[in-house]
C-alpha cells in the first residue's frame, strides 16, 4: 500500500508538470542522429518514410481531436495544478478504451520516434512513455475512484486501460464541438509538424553538412504555423472561439 500511495504521489506530480516534462524525452534524440542515415540510402525515400512515420503521428492526433471534440467541459482538459473531472466519461473512444487521450499522445510520439528509422529509438520511446504515463494512470484513476465509486469501479472493470476493445463502442450523446478542437488542439498540430521538420533539418545536416528542409517538410511547418498563429490570436483577442457555456 505504502507503494502504490508513493506511485500515486508521483503520478500526481507527474500529471501536474506532463506538458513538459516530455520535452525531456526528446533528448533521447540526439545520439540516436549520430547514426541517421537516409533511407535506403535515398533522399526520396526518406521522404516517403517520413510521410509514413506523420500518417503515423496523425492518427494519434486524429485521436485526441474526437476525444477533445465529444468529451464535456472540465473532463479530459488541459489542467495542470489538480485532476479535474465533473463527470465520469464512459461513452465515444471512453466507451472502448480508459484512457484515449494518452493512447493518442502515444502514438503521435511514436510516428516522430519512427522518423529516424532506427530501431531502437522506437522501443526506449514506448518504454519511456509507459514507465512515465503508469503512474499518471494510476493516479487519475485514484482520483476516480474516490470521487466516482462504483460507477468508476464498474467502467473500469468493464473498459480496457490503454488498448481498445472496438466490440464496447457506445455513440456519444453530446454534439461534437470544433470550437473545442480548434481551442485544444492547434499547438499539438503545430507541435507535431514543428518536430518533424526539426529532425528532418538536423538529419540532412548530419549527412549534407548543410542546412536543407526537404520542401514538404518547408510546407508543412508555414501551413501549421499559420493556422497556431491565427487560432492563438482567435483565442486570446476574439469570442470565435469562446465555448459557450449552459
Amino acid at each position: 500500500m505504502i507503494l502504490q500511495e508513493n506511485l500515486i504521489l508521483t503520478g500526481n506530480w507527474l500529471f501536474r508538470w506532463r506538458s513538459y516534462i516530455p520535452l525531456i524525452m526528446i533528448t533521447i534524440y540526439i545520439p540516436a542522429l549520430n547514426e541517421y542515415e537516409f533511407f535506403y540510402s535515398k533522399r526520396e525515400y526518406t521522404t516517403y518514410w517520413g510521410i509514413f512515420s506523420l500518417i503515423i503521428s496523425m492518427i494519434g492526433l486524429l485521436i485526441r481531436i474526437i476525444v477533445a471534440g465529444y468529451t464535456p467541459q472540465n473532463t479530459s482538459g488541459k489542467n495542470t495544478k489538480e485532476q479535474v473531472a465533473d463527470v465520469l466519461n464512459t461513452k465515444g473512444l471512453y466507451s472502448m478504451v480508459r484512457h484515449p487521450l494518452y493512447l493518442g499522445n502515444y502514438f503521435m510520439g511514436l510516428g516522430v520516434s519512427l522518423f529516424l528509422f532506427i530501431w531502437w529509438l522506437p522501443l526506449i520511446y514506448t518504454l519511456s512513455f509507459a514507465l512515465y504515463y503508469e503512474r499518471i494512470i494510476l493516479a487519475e484513476e485514484d482520483f476516480l475512484r474516490k470521487k466516482f465509486g462504483e460507477d468508476m469501479e464498474t467502467w473500469a472493470n468493464d473498459t480496457p486501460g490503454f488498448f481498445p476493445n472496438f466490440s464496447k463502442w457506445q455513440s456519444s450523446k453530446l454534439k461534437f464541438s470544433y470550437v473545442k478542437v480548434l481551442r485544444s488542439e492547434y499547438s499539438s498540430f503545430f507541435a507535431l509538424i514543428f518536430s518533424f521538420t526539426l529532425l528532418d533539418l538536423f538529419g540532412n545536416y548530419m549527412i549534407l553538412n548543410k542546412i536543407f528542409v526537404v520542401p514538404i517538410w518547408n510546407f508543412l511547418f508555414c501551413f501549421s504555423f499559420a493556422i497556431y498563429f491565427i487560432l492563438r490570436v482567435l483565442k486570446k483577442h476574439s469570442k470565435f472561439l469562446k465555448i459557450q457555456k449552459f
